[in-house]
């Protein structure tokens, strides 16, 4: 029993490091006095109602619009044959690689009053004043949402289409029913629950947006957590902020889990008959599929992608490309030590679940991977809070040096919120090694790190790289932590970007933005060629 304990401390010391953050912003509660008590009313009475009316608003309008969009596109490319089908396919993620504040800058300075679309407009027709009303508001935030988080739920839906309605619609053409009825009655309610699986998971991303919330001044929860800690100087409401953004997150965590059931409830593979190719479509319908899913792509990436171009192909020595070179290194850094920490611990996880799946095994397996699923500003919050508290209590120990001045306090929210990303794809590959193959080692000698090593590692190793390079692409874009966390004169792409177009330097904004996207287009590629797989076999 005191072995079997002493195996388990380095299992509970990483659980430790990972749950830290969420711990301290709940824990930030036990210190509750007058206090504390005096803020919450004050929040209840001005800000709060506006944080939590804007987050509804905006949850229920990327919620709706992110459904129908990709449930329509996922239809299409599923259910119907028309020409492009194939290239829409893998085109539908293109705006993953997209990071929504980068599409909302872009659109900004196309369609501003004094961007090139309003002065071309009033040139050509002698206008005055504003032609278009603004895009920074809460509809336009709506609209960048919808159009970069749709594929979450197209994803889903196309694989509950194709993978478990075929068999229900051979049955039901068999039995008369028209083609319109079919997919009423029979494909969209399988649907469902990849339905909402896709939803929640657009949500979260919704939640945890700082990009788009501040530079388009939308009061979110996000936002006001970065007001009260950074603006107002207040930890205790920055707290309290936090925790009713996790507890938010948490139910939609929920709802994506019992999603999640149904969908393995429903799996069904059988495939046969005419239905299991998709319905030529014809005349009209044909038009109406290929714009269901050209519209989405233009708006979700080419746009964007043009919108950015135009400045640099207007003046490339005007752009910073001096510095930029600064700021690729200083992303590529952190991207590429996160990613080796992020792999080496999923590594460990999934290799200690593997040969010892015990209770403590599998609670600390499940609640690393629920890390990502944290915004970035609880982060902040969660790894500050600490900080501050035992600075105060220990001057000299200089922690708030290495969290704040140091790469170590980034790392660790990297850490923190993508180690679940890479435990995703090591645990796929760790599936597709029988355990006999273990059984055989051991009885030739083999065990411990020497299995690990000899025997797991040669097998995981392309589970590994797509690991690394699906965290290293996370690192890059992500902005919230980064931003306050990073050291100084260490501004990555993502930081870069946000300050410029902050400053109406969206022009100069173009470039990180660009980068950014290019790097987000590598595992988007890596995707669409993993879906495409099964199909060409």
């Amino acid at each position: 029993m005191l072995l079997r304990r002493v195996r388990d401390l380095p299992l509970l010391l990483v659980a430790g490091i990972l749950l830290l953050p969420v711990g301290a912003v709940l824990g930030s509660w036990f210190a509750w006095n007058a206090s504390s008590g005096q803020i919450l009313r004050e929040m209840a009475a001005t800000v709060l109602p506006d944080y939590a009316l804007t987050s509804l608003l905006l949850c229920l309008a990327v919620g709706i619009g992110a459904a129908v969009v990709g449930t329509a596109t996922a239809a299409a490319v599923t259910l119907f044959d028309f020409p492009g089908r194939r290239s829409f396919e893998w085109a539908l993620l293109l705006p993953l690689a997209m990071p929504a504040y980068v599409v909302a800058y872009a659109y900004t300075d196309f369609l501003q009053f004094s961007g090139p679309m309003q002065a071309w407009l009033r040139a050509q027709f002698g206008l005055e004043g504003r032609v278009f009303p603004e895009v920074r508001n809460l509809p336009g935030a709506v609209f960048v949402f919808v159009f970069t988080l749709y594929p979450y739920v197209y994803l889903l839906v196309r694989t509950a289409l194709s993978e478990r309605a075929t068999q229900l619609m051979e049955a039901a053409r068999l039995l008369g029913a028209p083609l319109a009825r079919r997919i009423r009655r029979v494909a969209l309610p399988l649907a469902r629950p990849a339905i909402a699986a896709g939803v929640a998971l657009a949500l979260m991303e919704t939640l945890a947006d700082f990009g788009v919330a501040s530079y388009f001044g939308i009061q979110t929860f996000s936002a006001g957590i970065y007001k009260a800690w950074l603006a107002m100087d207040n930890r205790i409401a920055a707290a309290q902020l936090a925790t009713v953004l996790l507890l938010v997150v948490a139910v939609l965590l929920a709802m994506e889990a019992h999603a999640q059931k149904r969908l393995r409830f429903t799996a069904g593979r059988g495939r046969g008959g005419q239905e299991a190719q998709p319905a030529r479509a014809q005349g009209g319908a044909r038009v109406i599929a290929w714009l269901v899913c050209a519209l989405p792509v233009l708006f979700g990436f080419v746009l964007p992608l043009l919108f950015m171009l135009r400045p640099l192909a207007a003046d490339w020595s005007a752009l910073p490309w001096d510095r930029f070179l600064q700021w690729a290194y200083n992303s590529l850094r952190l991207g590429a030590i996160s990613a080796m920490l992020a792999v080496l611990l999923a590594l460990l996880l999934a290799y200690r679940l593997r040969r010892s799946p015990g209770g403590i095994t599998r609670g600390v397996v499940q609640l690393a991977g629920l890390g990502y699923a944290v915004p970035g500003a609880v982060l902040v919050v969660g790894l500050l809070l600490p900080v501050g508290w035992l600075q105060q209590a220990w001057p000299q120990s200089g922690v708030g040096y290495w969290m704040t001045a140091t790469i170590l306090g980034i790392v660790w929210a990297y850490l923190v919120r993508f180690v679940s990303v890479a435990l995703q794809s090591v645990q796929s590959g760790y599936a597709r090694i029988p355990a006999s193959l273990d059984d055989s080692a051991r009885m030739l000698g083999t065990g411990g790190a020497a299995l690990l090593a000899r025997v797991h590692w040669p097998l995981l190793r392309r589970s590994a790289a797509a690991a690394a390079l699906l965290v290293f692409v996370d690192v890059m874009k992500e902005l919230p932590a980064t931003l306050v966390l990073r050291p100084f004169n260490s501004d990555t792409l993502a930081v870069v970007a946000y300050q410029l177009a902050r400053d109406e330097r969206l022009g100069e904004a173009a470039l990180p933005s660009l980068a950014l996207v290019l790097v987000g287009l590598v595992p988007v590629i890596l995707l669409s060629r993993t879906l495409r797989a099964p199909q060409d076999r």
